[in-house]
């Protein structure tokens, strides 16, 4: 593996390029090396066509692809993109579904972009998209000095952060050992109208199947003036702000599933509607508690397209 030339990490593209074609360049790596890990970082090319939606998408698929052959992934977040300013308020959105994902799943996940936040020039390169790396005096690359020096860099930090999670995740797989990270947060809440799931942070993921849970309390959004069947299954959040706060709820999902996302406000019923969307919703939210309540929608032609979504909350600037 170590001297193969991957087919699947290449410059320039993005998450579909990796899942392309019959056998995929994906499949052909996985064939070839045969691995037991695999670090998957996409999201700063598929930034470029704001398709966020199919960026998450492949993600998942990225993920259950390699499960299904046994290999574990540990999904990474992308750098700054300094070089475009409407392009970097993107990256946090990208990395937020990149979290979820591998939430979703339970994998590890890096936070490279929290890793290079505080280094001079957030460890890029002059093009302000490429990570910098450290050289020594004679002018060679060494990506692999992990000295104070070294670490100012940003493909040096990136492969230090990434061995160390390596290292984190063989110890637990392959030594037994337990799980070094802090208990997190649990999410409270039953997904219920009495019992909503609560949004205790931002940015927020989580996953859920309405072909396995879920209510069916409301089948029509009137206050946002719809006729669309939602009779499917519905889980609900409450997200609770002390100050007006603009924020992006995103809904992902594959294949024939539709999933709906709506804002609720004074109430938990279809009139109380202030806004919906088949994929997202940005508003802003006054002060106290609002709802979102994802929905299974209905076609007369095909029928219920219940199954799994990503829903996944990020703030505004």
């Amino acid at each position: 593996p170590f001297h193969l030339v991957s087919l699947a990490a290449t410059v320039c593209w993005s998450s579909w390029s990796a899942l392309a074609g019959t056998p995929s360049p994906l499949q052909r790596d996985v064939y070839a090396i045969r691995p037991r890990y695999a670090v998957v970082m996409f999201g700063t090319n598929d930034i470029q066509s704001r398709d966020i939606h199919r960026y998450g998408a492949n993600l998942l698929d990225i993920a259950d692809t390699l499960a299904r052959q046994g290999v574990i992934a540990l999904f990474s977040s992308v750098p700054p993109r300094d070089d475009n300013a409407d392009a970097d308020l993107w990256v946090p959105r990208y990395n937020a579904v990149a979290r979820g994902v591998a939430q979703s799943r339970r994998l590890p996940f890096i936070d490279l972009h929290r890793e290079l936040v505080p280094l001079p020039r957030h460890g890029l390169g002059s093009d302000g998209i490429h990570m910098n790396v450290y050289t020594s005096a004679s002018g060679a690359a060494r990506g692999c000095v992990f000295t104070s020096e070294g670490l100012r860099y940003g493909f040096n930090a990136r492969n230090v952060i990434t061995l160390e999670a390596l290292q984190r995740a063989t110890d637990v797989v392959e030594r037994g050992r337990a799980a070094p990270d802090p208990n997190a947060t649990r999410l409270t809440g039953e997904g219920t109208p009495a019992s909503p799931f609560v949004v205790a942070s931002l940015p927020f993921a989580d996953s859920r199947d309405t072909t396995r849970g879920g209510g069916r309390s409301i089948a029509r959004y009137s206050g946002c003036n719809s006729n669309a069947d939602e009779s499917g299954a519905e889980f609900y959040y409450r997200i609770t702000v002390d100050r007006p706060t603009r924020v992006r709820a995103m809904v992902i999902t594959r294949g024939t599933v539709d999933i709906d996302v709506h804002l609720l406000r004074g109430g938990l019923t279809g009139d109380q509607c202030v806004a919906r969307d088949d994929r997202v919703i940005v508003a802003d939210l006054p002060a106290g508690a609002s709802y979102f309540v994802v929905d299974s929608f209905a076609s007369s032609s095909v029928g219920l397209r219940a199954g799994e979504y990503l829903f996944v909350v990020t703030p505004e600037p």
